[in-house]
């Protein structure tokens, strides 16, 4: 009995903290004030930590630790509201009336400011859709930016201030994107590997930018995939390719899921080229981006790509005339045989995100690329050059004369390439301190046979020996590299001022390759300045070395020898740049204006022939891109933004020991340039041609994106893009880069898009409507290259009887229309 009393004394005495370490259940309904409509995703809180989230219908059922405590429910848009749970009636369910912010993105002006001080020009997504453009891509779209340009309609490469495609950083969630290495011409590359459906932010810089992107001299590109907050989609279909997209989550919020479907066929596009013939293109890629929150302070990302690009053309024909209006010339050309490509590639990335508080963001990041590609081809071409009749008064005026000009060309490829990239990477932010580490493996496989046989007029055959034929451009090589990078940078932000908010950012990367042993080091700085007065402007000036350490393509010579001693190119950027807000018309506008210069050293020189890059393998140049860009962007037709930029730029290199010589004969005059004839040289002259046009002069560069609406029926719209290039440097088919000064012609493209929106997203349709379960429904018509203008994106070099060199242009695409229909639900 005594016992039986102490048990019971012991059990009194612990009531009070059996109570407080039991958890008392809760029943909370959250709606808005205003519409009295449930709020689905409402965060419920206790001392800070989310213990839950309402469903559809607003309701939440959760378990707190003390009813002593107070929770917070919050939603962005909504102001905040704390419960005390001593005064709550525990046992009914707690009605919460959410009341509307009267500043709704505060966060999302902040994230704006930052990176207009950083540089960096954010593009919206949604006008992706609205761009006509043969590539419905994201690329298209920085390709009507100042800074940017491309000569090549069909290629979703760019170049920015006077670099080459191969030094333009691609992000997506924080992943660097790589792109195939056989790919030669726009009509073979494919689909863009960023999915514009899929796409929630686009940043993007054309230099100077921070320590916390990577190393590479020219521009960075910053793409972050959406998250979803319910299901939705969309599906497209015109005459060039489809597409389809689908995205959701769980009940929970918890976890989310975005995918898209690509396919392409350029080959209706591909029948306006000048060369004739059986085009067979199929591009495909799959991609999927998956969310899940463990917990509200750690979630997991997984990012999975497909893509299968095949090219197959058969040429038949072309016809082509040249020179100049008294000495006109004609090429017909006959061919025979296929070209075959293939480019398959895959990616696979897991990222891991803790945020311990909201300063504190760290990310885990592994992913691996795989690349298979393959190059076969057997093209033979015969060709026969004539005069044309160039006197108008005659009947056969425009007409062959005479044919006694003619050639082989035959070319021949088996190239095979397999390329793995695997890295590890820790990217953190803490307020304004961002720092990463990475380690990355490469491993290239490249079994190269390429060869080439030119019998201009008959004299492939040695006369001294007919037994054996001379090949040019022969390449036999069996490549295997396996090599390890290890990179890190550390920057920080200090921002001060009250009138005046100034903006200091300094940053380092280094970067070690254990292939070439080099260790490299790369300070970079911006300072900004806002002044506290109207109008809204902003300066800004950055500075830092931009070193690009080589990659597989860098090291590869013309002759397909590796250069492993190679080291990496050096770029140092200069930039001043003015940001100011204004309103016109009682609209608004923003201009900008940035003026650079970048000095280049220890850089190695290449050749462009359409999209392939052909390098040198020696560190033997040094160079310099300096120009000026301007935007003007703003609401030009109510409710739209439109925008207009000019570039001007010039950008050469001065190659060491390219120097010739220039033979004389007994009379002073010129015999031959590089070797003699059978006259005999008495004298020669040594040139140094000093500095000379890079392959991406582009001197001047003008766009323009406009859009426009019937005043009366908005839902009929147009879009409109113009593209304006000065002629790019090019020179006969030679290993002496003194002779690239040729200039092609100059590019100019207009592309033009009608569209009626047949559902708009505030329209409401009948019940019996088939369509009263799509968002909206556009369909658009397409006018590409409006003016027909045959742009020039490479030659084609031919010799006659007499051994002179004619440069025939290859022409791109000619005016196409295309019927486009995009349905989202």
């Amino acid at each position: 009995m005594r016992f039986l009393k102490i048990q019971i004394l012991f059990l009194l005495f612990l009531i009070p903290f059996l109570s407080l370490a039991q958890e008392t259940k809760l029943s909370i309904k959250v709606i808005d004030a205003f519409s009295q409509t449930p709020v689905e995703g409402a965060s419920i809180s206790e001392n800070g930590k989310n213990i839950g989230f309402t469903d559809k219908n607003g309701s939440a059922n959760v378990s707190v630790k003390n009813n002593k405590n107070k929770i917070t429910v919050s939603f962005l848009g909504y102001k905040t509201k704390a419960i005390n749970l001593e005064d709550a009636t525990l046992n009914e369910t707690i009605e919460i009336q959410f009341e509307k912010k009267t500043q709704e993105i505060t966060e999302v002006t902040i994230e704006d400011k930052a990176s207009r001080r950083e540089g960096l020009k954010r593009l919206d997504p949604k006008l992706i859709s609205n761009l006509p453009s043969v590539n419905n891509s994201v690329e298209a779209l920085l390709k009507t930016l100042p800074g940017v340009s491309s000569n090549n309609e069909l290629s979703s490469q760019y170049n920015v201030r006077g670099g080459n495609f191969d030094e333009n950083l691609v992000y997506v969630n924080d992943i660097e994107i790589y792109r195939p290495f056989l790919v030669r011409s726009g009509q073979q590359e494919g689909l863009s590997f960023i999915n514009p459906d899929m796409v929630s932010s686009i940043l993007f810089s054309a230099g100077g930018f921070d320590a916390k992107y990577g190393d590479k001299m020219a521009s960075v590109l910053d793409v972050q995939y959406r998250r979803p907050k319910e299901f939705s989609g969309s599906v497209s279909g015109s005459f060039l390719d489809a597409a389809v997209h689908l995205e959701g989550t769980n009940k929970s919020k918890r976890f989310s899921w975005i995918t898209g479907i690509r396919q392409r066929s350029n080959q209706y596009i591909l029948k306006s080229i000048d060369v004739q013939g059986d085009y067979k293109p199929s591009f495909t890629d799959a991609q999927l981006l998956m969310n899940y929150d463990f917990t509200p302070e750690f979630s997991i990302e997984v990012l999975g790509n497909y893509a299968r690009n095949k090219y197959q053309m058969i040429p038949e024909s072309r016809l082509a005339t040249f020179g100049t209006v008294n000495k006109a010339k004609q090429l017909r050309v006959y061919f025979d045989g296929q070209e075959i490509s293939n480019f398959e590639t895959g990616l696979a990335a897991v990222s891991a995100i803790y945020k311990p508080n909201n300063d504190t963001k760290l990310k885990l990041i592994a992913s691996a690329f795989q690349s298979s590609e393959s190059e076969t081809y057997d093209v033979s071409a015969e060709y026969f050059i004539g005069e044309l009749e160039t006197d108008f008064s005659k009947n056969n005026f425009g007409e062959v004369i005479s044919e006694n000009n003619a050639g082989g060309d035959l070319r021949h490829g088996r190239n095979y390439l397999n390329s793995r990239v695997i890295n590890v990477s820790h990217v953190g932010v803490n307020k304004n301190l961002k720092w990463g580490v990475k380690y990355q493996n490469e491993n290239i496989q490249d079994k190269l046979s390429e060869w080439r046989l030119i019998d201009s007029v008959g004299y492939a055959i040695p006369v001294g020996n007919p037994l054996t034929i001379d090949l040019q451009d022969v390449i036999k090589q069996d490549i295997s590299i396996n090599s390890n990078r290890t990179t890190g940078y550390v920057q920080n932000t200090w921002n001060w001022g009250d009138s005046t908010d100034y903006s200091l950012t300094i940053g380092a990367r280094a970067n070690y390759w254990d292939l070439n042993n080099q260790l490299l080091f790369s300070p970079r700085a911006s300072f900004t300045i806002i002044p506290n007065i109207k109008p809204d402007i902003l300066f800004r000036f950055s500075t830092g070395y931009y070193y690009q350490p080589p990659f597989y393509r860098e090291l590869r010579g013309f002759d397909g020898q590796l250069n492993y001693n190679l080291k990496a190119q050096t770029s140092i950027h200069f930039i001043v740049a003015a940001d100011y807000n204004f309103t016109a018309w009682n609209r608004p506008f923003k201009l900008i204006a940035e003026t650079y210069y970048k000095y280049l050293d220890n850089i190695i020189p290449y050749e462009i022939d359409n999209v392939r890059i052909r390098y040198y393998a020696q560190n033997n140049a040094k160079g310099y891109a300096r120009g000026v860009d301007l935007k003007v962007n703003g609401e030009f037709i109510k409710g739209v933004e439109s925008w207009m930029s000019l570039s001007i730029m010039k950008t050469q290199e001065d190659i060491k020991n390219d120097f010739f010589y220039t033979y004389l004969n007994s009379d002073g005059d010129t015999i031959r340039n590089g070797y003699t004839t059978n006259a005999v040289a008495v004298d020669s002259i040594r040139t140094e041609p000093g500095y000379i046009p890079r392959p991406t002069d582009q001197r001047f560069t003008f766009a323009i994106f406009f859009q426009d609406y019937i005043p009366k029926f908005p839902s009929y719209k147009m879009n409109l893009t113009v593209l304006v290039g000065a002629p790019l440097p090019f020179g006969p088919p030679s290993y002496d880069r003194y002779k690239d000064t040729l200039r092609m012609r100059p590019y100019r493209r207009v592309d033009i898009g009608f569209s009626k929106v047949l559902k708009a997203e505030d329209k409401e349709l009948k019940p019996n409507n088939p369509f009263r379960n799509f968002k909206s429904i556009i369909l658009s018509l397409e006018v590409f290259n409006l003016l027909g203008i045959q742009n020039t994106v490479s030659y084609m070099w031919v010799k006659d009887i007499s051994n002179n060199q004619y440069a025939i242009p290859n022409y791109l695409t000619n005016r196409r229309i295309n019927l486009k229909l995009t349905a989202k639900f």
